[in-house]
């Protein structure tokens, strides 16, 4: 039974793959394994010690919302951190070999410079010059907006940043994805949080604060976790946001991509000029399919020849039989006359004859009765002569 070779397992990004291919993700998820854990252990201390209480005694509507901003958080969690966020797949041999071709050096052929020139390429977009850099690891000239993702080894089109936090790159295919996340969870935490104090200044009522926090202790680590973790995801869904508002990538930002550089006017070419438009061209518009064929059947490059394809050892095609040739010590008579070797062993030839140097044979004519030889040095590098009839 032949084997089939998916492609996920000769990837050359580094990169981890569950599910025969399906699910595709960082290297590194520890990370990720403790948001998860974390969201799963704070929302099941808040269904099973407070929402029972606050569904009583406020209004059963409370319970309801966290699930439902629950089960939202985990799906858009699991949908950024498993899928494909929009690598581009590096150039085979025989496309590297074309692109170095084609490359034009900017400082022409005879530089005198140590240093070899930045390869890139301009292109226009909206009016705006857009540098292309060629990635020397995937051999492509990367597109606009792509960038190559140092612990994945990828490039990532419309790269964003890589997020330890749901383990595998922020691209242009899952960062709708992320977005979401962010902005629900931290819907989900400020909500969390209030329902947690509200439950222990009811249970305050009967008693003190002391007594509310012995009847329900799990409330008191549910806003802990929660008193911790929401400033900085209130601070990251705000900045994304702001990016989102304005269709830019946290690269861009960073780099100041489309600020005013020694008094050029730099701008944004994918700014759509309305707020509206930017978020709902970042959260509504189409995602584009994978470009990674992750599931595809390796298919081998080069057919092996079988064994039944192979010549025998006693076939000859040009109608020749090969002969045997044996090494020894010559044997000159006092006269000066050469014999050969008492253990030659004498046969047509048509190839070498195994020693140092190749011997080729005479013509076809002067085969018959007729010796030829050709120095050769043995071990000891003394001279003898290899006959071959």
């Amino acid at each position: 039974m032949v084997r089939v070779e998916r492609k996920w397992r000769t990837f050359p990004g580094r990169n981890r793959f569950y599910c025969d291919g399906r699910i595709m993700m960082a290297h590194h998820t520890g990370i990720f394994c403790l948001t998860v854990g974390l969201i799963v252990l704070t929302c099941g201390l808040f269904f099973a010690f407070d929402c029972r209480y606050l569904a009583i005694h406020i209004t059963p509507v409370i319970p309801a919302v966290a699930a439902v901003l629950f089960v939202f958080v985990m799906a858009t969690l699991f949908r950024t951190s498993f899928s494909d966020p929009g690598v581009i797949p590096r150039a085979s041999s025989d496309e590297a070999a074309d692109i170095e071709r084609h490359i034009e050096v900017p400082n022409g052929t005879h530089s005198t410079t140590c240093r070899p020139p930045p390869r890139t390429k301009e292109v226009v977009v909206n009016g705006q010059s857009v540098k292309l850099k060629y990635c020397f690891t995937c051999k492509i000239f990367r597109p606009p907006r792509a960038s190559h993702c140092s612990i994945c080894d990828n490039c990532v089109d419309r790269f964003d940043h890589h997020c330890p936090w749901v383990g595998n790159c922020v691209g242009r295919r899952n960062y709708r994805y992320f977005y979401l996340f962010i902005v629900s969870l931290a819907f989900l935490c400020v909500f969390v949080f209030s329902c947690v104090i509200t439950h222990l200044v009811l249970l305050s009522r009967d008693g003190t604060f002391v007594d509310a926090v012995r009847a329900s202790p799990a409330s008191v680590v549910e806003g802990v976790i929660c008193f911790f973790s929401v400033w900085s995801i209130l601070g990251l869904a705000g900045f994304h946001t702001y990016l989102t508002t304005s269709n830019q990538t946290t690269n861009e930002d960073i780099k100041g991509s489309f600020t005013a550089k020694r008094g050029q006017d730099n701008f944004n070419p994918y700014n759509h000029g309305s707020v509206c438009i930017n978020c709902l061209s970042v959260v509504c518009g189409p995602v584009p399919p994978s470009l990674v064929d992750r599931r595809g059947i390796v298919t081998p490059d080069v057919v092996r020849p079988t064994p039944s394809s192979l010549p025998k050892p006693s076939e000859n095609k040009e109608g020749r039989t090969y002969g045997t040739v044996d090494y020894g010590r010559p044997n000159v008579g006092p006269n000066g006359n050469i014999t050969p070797p008492p253990r030659l062993r004498t046969g047509k030839s048509n190839g070498s004859c195994g020693g140092r140097r190749s011997f080729r044979p005479t013509d076809s004519g002067d085969r018959t009765g007729r010796r030829s030889y050709h120095k050769c040095y043995n071990a000891r590098h003394e001279v003898g002569e290899i006959f071959c009839r």
